[in-house]
């Protein structure tokens, strides 16, 4: 009987000297940029804090402005009233979503027989995107009322948030209508070639490809409508900043303030980073050709 010996299995890769080198001095060029960086990110930091600390009337702003017993006042009541902010982050995201994209394929129609309709989504999205949002809240929260029409309401709350939404759906729809006309008409020419009618090429070939598109400036535009709930306390909707602001007016001391500001902070820098995170995917994935 033979006994047939199995082939010799190949050795391991193992990379050059060349390569080798070439990875270490990559390792290093990043540990001396890291090292550089920190390293001015601190002088530039300390040399602030001198110049702050020295100035003549810091002993008055600190007292104004970063007291650690208003803060410690204020904090509670500013959580409490930042409740009121991520539900109408949460609501009026929904509605501005919708909304925008309802105007954004408004104005692709085709046909001479839609002309009103596209004139119609133009004029909003030119005059909403005009029109400075801390004026469309005071003629939505103050005029509205003023017209006393039946079954609508005065709740300060609720017509704050829907003049955030007339504002920021303006802003979405453009966004939107970009990714619409980003997507190469050969799409839309070859779902139609299968069969489909315009409207299921829009549903099923067009909105997808652009809705992916359009991800990371849409992220951005939550982040800013998620600023902008704050602009309701002028209405007299007790949010983090109204809360905020009725203790600064009691003792004249500033520090509620930037509570509240540190807690928007706070809440704005990760969806700052997953609005980071989300584009650089996709570039990655473009790149490698992932996305139509």
């Amino acid at each position: 009987m033979t006994l047939h010996k199995t082939p010799a299995v190949e050795d391991a890769y193992v990379p050059s000297e060349r390569r080798i080198a070439r990875e270490r001095y990559r390792r290093g060029r990043t540990r001396r940029a890291t090292a550089i960086a920190a390293t001015s990110t601190l002088v530039v930091g300390a040399a602030l804090f001198v110049l702050i600390t020295n100035s003549p009337g810091w002993t008055r702003t600190k007292e104004t402005f970063f007291s650690a017993h208003y803060a410690r006042v204020a904090f509670p009541q500013v959580l409490e009233g930042l409740w009121l902010n991520l539900r109408l982050l949460a609501v009026c995201g929904a509605a501005v979503l919708v909304l925008g994209l309802l105007l954004a394929v408004a104005r692709t129609l085709r046909g001479p027989v839609f002309f009103p309709l596209r004139a119609l989504a133009t004029a909003y999205t030119d005059f909403f995107r005009g029109l400075p949002l801390i004026i469309c809240l005071l003629m939505v929260v103050f005029g509205v009322p003023a017209l006393r029409l039946e079954g609508v309401t005065t709740d300060p709350v609720l017509l704050g948030g829907s003049a955030l939404v007339l504002t920021y759906s303006a802003y979405v729809a453009e966004v939107f209508r970009a990714g619409i006309e980003s997507v190469h008409p050969s799409q839309r020419a070859a779902a139609r070639s299968l069969g489909l009618s315009s409207g299921q090429a829009l549903r099923f070939v067009v909105l997808p490809q652009a809705v992916r598109r359009v991800v990371p400036p849409l992220l951005n535009d939550l982040v800013s409508l998620q600023k902008d709930t704050g602009l309701v306390s002028i209405a007299g909707a007790v949010d983090a900043v109204y809360a905020a602001q009725i203790i600064a007016s009691k003792d004249f001391n500033y520090t509620p303030y930037v509570v509240a500001g540190l807690v928007f902070v706070a809440l704005t820098i990760p969806m700052t980073r997953l609005t980071d995170w989300v584009t650089a995917r996709m570039d990655r994935r473009r790149a490698q050709g992932g996305l139509v």
